[in-house]
């Protein structure tokens, strides 16, 4: 993507713009804290290098562009259409080309305004720069939120990666994660990974087969038609833990959800910093190397850069592709599903669960019964602990009391 001609040789690039018909382009960096440069290189620049040799392809019927619901989460409600950017792309690409990377560092948040990070605002600017230089290219654009496990395929809860939710799945059946900032009132607008790959492949053959004259965006999200609030998702997700743990748990799991940075800060420091201190010192005092002050710092950098959006919500138009659905016959909508309103979403997160002890914590579904009797045993201790924190409490307190 960041090579010139996309890196690829000439006799390819003639065999590609003599034979390919069909053009889905979902490469990018997805690094929310990607230095502007290279974020200006994979997404905008690298999706430039793809339009020009689409511009050759001679049997090119489709060119299905994969961009984010959030390329323009500076605004409250997203509708399907291209937005105007405040700066042009061809001006950001030479701006960012003549700078020196220290200097752009230091006005990266200037130049994204009210984005987030460098990989929505770059995705914004990319759909705009298709909009300009596509000319007769058949382009449409979808737009997945925030992309989870599968709902079916390949297999049903089936996860390869960290990204997102995962993160919060994985550190809370672990036991490491028990503090999270997020708003549970607003809408967590997750989407299952085969659906937009599903949308993708009905907008390609509507784009190469009903030829529309203009450009067609996909929202591709689940808020307006089937909607889960983070605090939903919270709930579920913990006893769809409980009743699927995992095997090597630190402590048993549940999170405290907070809005306020200021209480999620007072959360942070009781749940982690408090324990990894205490975890460091033992380690320290038996001559290991003292390593959970450190895993929370990750840990924290990790959840404040999803923070952005699991404390705000948005309201995603999402009736083309509900529309879409519709012109598929009643074949292809089974086998290309990409309705929203048939998922489950306690059903859903339950495969989502099994999906990540398996695939990402690799916990083979053999050590379940063993997972449930440790989990039982954490419950108990957790308990007990608890008792005695409140024995504590209330005989300094009858102590404090008797000396006033």
């Amino acid at each position: 993507m960041t090579l010139p001609g996309l890196g690829i040789s000439a006799s390819d690039a003639k065999m590609m713009c003599d034979n390919v018909s069909i053009v889905f382009h979902s490469a990018a960096t997805v690094k929310f804290n990607e230095e502007l440069k290279s974020a200006v290189e994979m997404n905008l620049k690298g999706t430039k290098r793809v339009l020009e040799l689409c511009h050759k392809m001679r049997q090119l019927e489709a060119f299905i562009h994969v961009s984010t619901a959030y390329a323009n989460c500076d605004k409250e409600e997203i509708l399907e259409k291209i937005y105007t950017p405040a700066v042009e792309p061809r001006k950001l690409i030479e701006c960012v080309d003549w700078l020196q990377d220290d200097i752009l560092h230091g006005i990266t948040k200037q130049l994204i305004g009210g984005m987030p990070n460098t990989y929505a605002y770059t995705k914004g600017l990319t759909e705009y720069m298709l909009q300009e230089e596509c000319g007769a290219i058949p382009l449409a654009i979808v737009r997945p939120s925030i992309v989870t496990a599968a709902l079916q395929e390949p297999i049903p809860g089936w996860i390869d990666n960290l990204n997102g939710p995962t993160g919060f799945i994985a550190g809370v059946s672990k036991g490491l994660l028990r503090a999270l900032r997020l708003d549970q009132n607003a809408v967590g607008d997750i989407i299952p990974v085969d659906f937009p790959i599903n949308l993708m492949i009905a907008a390609a053959w509507y784009t190469a087969t009903h030829k529309p004259n203009n450009i067609i965006v996909y929202n591709c999200s689940s808020g307006l038609h089937n909607p889960i609030t983070w605090g939903q998702f919270k709930t579920c997700g913990v006893n769809a833990i409980h009743k699927n743990p995992t095997l090597d748990t630190m402590w048993y799991p549940s999170v405290s959800v907070q809005i306020h940075p200021v209480l999620h800060k007072l959360d942070a420091f009781i749940y982690h910093t408090i324990p990894a201190f205490l975890l460091d010192s033992v380690a320290r005092l038996t001559g290991r190397r003292p390593k959970m002050m450190r895993l929370y710092e990750r840990v924290e950098r990790g959840t404040s850069s999803l923070e952005f959006f699991t404390t705000h919500g948005w309201k995603f138009a999402a009736n083309n592709a509900m529309e879409l659905s519709g012109k598929l016959s009643a074949k292809d909508q089974e086998m290309f599903y990409f309705d929203v309103r048939s998922i489950d979403w306690n059903d859903y997160l339950e495969k989502y669960i099994l999906g990540t002890r398996q695939y990402v914590l690799k916990d083979d579904s053999s050590t379940l019964v063993a997972a449930r009797k440790n989990l039982n045993r954490l419950y108990w201790l957790r308990q007990l602990t608890r008792m005695a924190g409140l024995i504590i409490f209330l005989w300094s307190w009858s102590r404090f009391v008797k000396r006033s």
